[in-house]
């Protein structure tokens, strides 16, 4: 029964988010407060400015308060505004409705009339092309799983284990951190700057100088390192079947035609319309010879 099926579905992953949730989102609400405070701009100035008086001990002709002022202005406009918007976004009850609410009932309906939806779009296919079409549809649902579960898995692994080295390190909100590190290597290239660079930040503030930067980014180093060398190849083999230098291609491609959304999407995109055109000749090609 696929409706009984759709309900034992829902009922596990339900249990398991209650419990995963009821643990993970007060912690993690709770260390991105404590995030949020510790990069007040004037607690960062003092840490900058030992920082610069070092410096200048060295290199006498080093300007006093450029560094600083320059980070600090950076900060103000950019990284302390993202973190609030991400605190306001946690703390909305319209967000946390259409979260708990609207997404699992249209996954739901979804998840049990999928075969009447696929019916639904092959009942405008002409008949004569009814089993190419479904066989074409298929094809590419495989392909598109297949690229979602390779690239949330390998996100995945990268937040987990910089959250965990972080924590290992001796930073403090090394939870968040990992949450940021893993949303940030979505975005191509960009994901160690994205991950590595907030980490360095609250290193400096919570320790008053510079000593955890080289840990940090040889965390930063063998976690990418890992992925590139061992995940990446393991994980998206299977999934788009394309060789690298393909990949970056279509991601330098992407950034250049559409920006940080063209990356994201060049490959899935390429890999779509690479399985139509080679499932719609092999299915034509088929469909030709069986009716000669």
């Amino acid at each position: 029964n696929r409706l009984a099926s759709t309900l034992f579905i829902f009922i596990g992953v339900g249990l398991f988010a209650y419990i995963g949730f009821s643990f993970f989102i007060p912690r993690f609400t709770y260390q991105m407060n404590q995030l949020i405070e510790t990069l007040h701009v004037y607690s960062l100035h003092d840490q900058l400015f030992k920082i610069e008086k070092e410096i200048y001990s060295f290199l006498p002709f080093f300007p006093l308060g450029e560094l600083s002022k320059k980070v600090e202005d950076f900060i103000s406009n950019q990284i302390i505004n993202s973190f609030d918007s991400i605190s306001i976004l946690l703390s909305s009850i319209v967000s946390v409705i259409a979260i708990l609410v609207i997404v699992p009932f249209i996954t739901f309906f979804l998840l049990k009339d999928s075969r009447r939806i696929l019916q639904g779009i092959l009942q405008v296919m002409p008949n004569n092309y009814f089993e190419i079409s479904y066989y074409i549809l298929k094809k590419v649902n495989v392909q598109v799983g297949r690229f979602v579960r390779a690239w949330i898995f390998d996100a995945a692994f990268v937040g987990t284990f910089c959250g965990l080295g972080f924590y290992l390190i001796g930073i403090e909100n090394a939870l968040p951190l990992g949450v940021i590190a893993g949303l940030g290597h979505l975005v191509p290239y960009l994901g160690p700057i994205l991950g590595g660079v907030p980490a360095i930040i609250i290193s400096i503030i919570q320790f008053g100088d510079v000593s955890q930067i080289p840990y940090i980014i040889l965390l930063m180093a063998l976690v990418y390192t890992a992925d590139n060398g061992f995940v990446q190849p393991f994980v998206f083999s299977k999934s788009v079947d394309m060789h690298p230098v393909i990949i970056i291609l279509l991601i330098i491609t992407g950034s250049q035609l559409f920006g940080i959304l063209g990356m994201l999407l060049a490959v899935p995109t390429t890999a779509v319309i690479r399985t139509l055109l080679k499932e719609m000749y092999f299915a034509f090609k088929n469909y030709r010879i069986a009716r000669l």
